[in-house]
């Protein structure tokens, strides 16, 4: 079993950048998938990237591609989202989750990841 924590939310204007961090604990010698999510009040929590075990694929929504990248450093057990170019559409509650893999696939469902962060709050004024 792992435990999540993510930290790095805020508000911030619309153009601006924030980096987003989830420390992993717990059973870091198995292999894990970490995904980013996101939650909009009357909206289904998306997915907005994942990235593998070995930190060799990352995968992002279409809404984010070529603006947030996610990145591990497994010395840390640490996994990061970093956004750049914020939209008023970014606002959301950012959740991490893991979920048990060695495999070079993506996860882009919620129902695939088995552990879950508390979330972080980002605010993105226009």
């Amino acid at each position: 079993q792992v435990q999540l924590v993510e930290s790095g939310g805020g508000l911030v204007q619309a153009g601006g950048s924030l980096r987003l961090s989830c420390a992993v604990s717990g059973r870091t010698d198995r292999s894990y998938t970490v995904g980013w999510f996101r939650q909009s009040p009357g909206k289904e929590r998306e997915f907005v990237a994942a990235i593998t075990s070995s930190g060799g694929s990352t995968y992002y929504a279409d809404s984010v591609k070529g603006r947030f990248t996610i990145s591990r450093d497994k010395a840390k057990n640490t996994v990061y989202l970093e956004m750049n170019s914020l939209k008023s559409e970014d606002t959301g509650v950012y959740y991490c989750a893991a979920r048990e893999s060695s495999w070079s696939r993506a996860y882009y469902s919620k129902g695939d990841y088995d552990y879950w962060g508390q979330g972080t709050q980002v605010t993105v004024s226009s």
